[in-house]
């Protein structure tokens, strides 16, 4: 059986601002020094980067970047940074990334996501800091694993019924 091509609806606005909150709030879970937790606020940042790069730009990366460098108290533009320069990243090889299938699109998706955590450790060792461990390398590839489910779940309010039905236009 073959996956069916879904026409896709007009994304809500409104939905965006809700997948950032539920993905900054996960990301405010109280997970301690673990290393290996994906940043869910740079999978959904790069989701909707490459899917709707009109509504979803780099403002928005460096503000959610600030809010999280906040929530962190890091130096203040850590993760601004990395997430603008994510978002600039995604936005340039969005068109071509949509071509592939899901699992390919997450190969793809992979050095952006790495070089979102590379950037606030670089950051950080300018600074002074100790070099992390290396569970560091292991969140670029979770959220790279998580990508199908991003995708599966961020997508499904748009997609149209497969069922046709006679009494609608389209």
């Amino acid at each position: 059986m073959t996956n069916p091509q879904y026409l896709l609806r007009p994304v809500n606005p409104a939905f965006i601002a809700f997948s950032f909150v539920m993905a900054f709030l996960f990301n405010l879970m109280p997970w301690g020094t673990t290393l290996w937790i994906p940043d869910m606020v740079a999978l959904v940042l790069v989701f909707w980067n490459i899917h709707q790069p009109r509504k979803v730009g780099m403002g928005v990366a460096f503000a959610l970047g600030l809010l999280m460098d906040v929530h962190d108290a890091r130096l203040l533009g850590e993760h601004a940074v990395a997430y603008t320069l994510l978002a600039y990243f995604a936005i340039t090889i969005h068109r071509r990334v949509l071509w592939f299938t899901v699992y390919t699109q997450a190969l793809h998706v992979l050095p952006l996501l790495f070089v979102a955590h590379a950037v606030p450790v670089v950051i950080r060792l300018a600074m002074g800091a100790p070099l992390p461990g290396w569970p560091l390398l292991l969140a670029p590839g979770i959220e790279a694993l998580l990508w199908p489910l991003a995708t599966a779940v961020l997508l499904a309010p748009q997609r149209r019924s497969v069922d046709v039905d006679e009494t609608r236009p389209i």
